[in-house]
């Protein structure tokens, strides 16, 4: 009997724990990348087939034509229309308050106004509920200024709330790319003309002396990590009343 359970314990320990522990290592790389890795195949996939996301024309005064031809066929946001169909998808914001559209990326967030960039509670409560405004910074108007806009590229999704993968595909954004802040019944439209990584905490994003309208979308890179900061710069290009 004693050698029974010698042997017993013998299977246990050099056959059933190493295959447990595997699989327990990879559910947790899938919980933990899971986010990123389902970002990256959604985008690649959209580029794929070709796939338009785009800002509903209906609440622009002066629609691009572009844009008013690609909503001709186009559905709603969904799991259905972003993997599955190839039709183009109509973003509507989720307001018209504060709030930021980026086509490209298929971002549709809500803005948290005047957030602390120096109270890790305050701006911490404010990534769950969306993207965070900076406190310091301006808020959107033609006169020049700088719009600064920072949110989560993170892969603890669990530990920060539904909005903790928002900016995870702003590393995608490219010269002449558009972002669309809708603010107090209007839409500003930027184009982006600067990305760039800056090591660790760099406070000149925010701080930099600007000469016209700006704004500034910054997050964590590489994503899940507090290494570097990655910044994007965009201008004014237009302001439209939303209907």
């Amino acid at each position: 009997m004693r050698l029974l359970r010698l042997k017993n314990l013998k299977f246990l320990y050099f056959g059933i724990l190493p295959n447990l522990l595997i699989v327990i290592g990879i559910g947790v790389l899938a919980v933990s990348f899971g986010p990123l890795v389902v970002d990256e195949i959604w985008y690649r996939l959209k580029e794929s087939k070709s796939q338009e996301y785009v800002l509903n024309p209906d609440l622009l005064d002066s629609p691009q034509s572009s844009q008013s031809s690609s909503s001709d066929s186009a559905i709603g946001d969904s799991v259905f229309s972003r993997f599955l169909s190839t039709r183009p998808v109509l973003l509507t914001p989720v307001n018209q308050d504060f709030s930021l559209v980026i086509e490209k990326i298929g971002l549709n967030a809500p803005i948290v106004a005047n957030v602390s960039v120096t109270d890790k509670k305050a701006y911490n409560d404010a990534l769950k509920q969306g993207i965070a405004h900076a406190l310091v910074s301006d808020t959107p108007n033609e006169a020049p200024g700088n719009v600064y806009l920072f949110a989560h590229a993170s892969l603890n999704f669990w530990g920060l709330g539904k909005y903790a993968t928002t900016f995870n595909l702003l590393r995608k954004l490219e010269i002449n790319d558009r972002a669309y802040v809708f603010y107090k019944g209007r839409v500003f439209i930027y184009s982006v003309v600067n990305k760039e990584v800056m090591q660790g905490w760099n406070t000149y994003p925010i701080t930099r002396p600007v000469i016209e309208p700006l704004l500034t979308l910054q997050t964590c890179d590489p994503p899940g990590t507090t290494l570097n900061r990655l910044v994007v710069t965009a201008k004014l290009i237009d302001i439209q009343d939303t209907r």
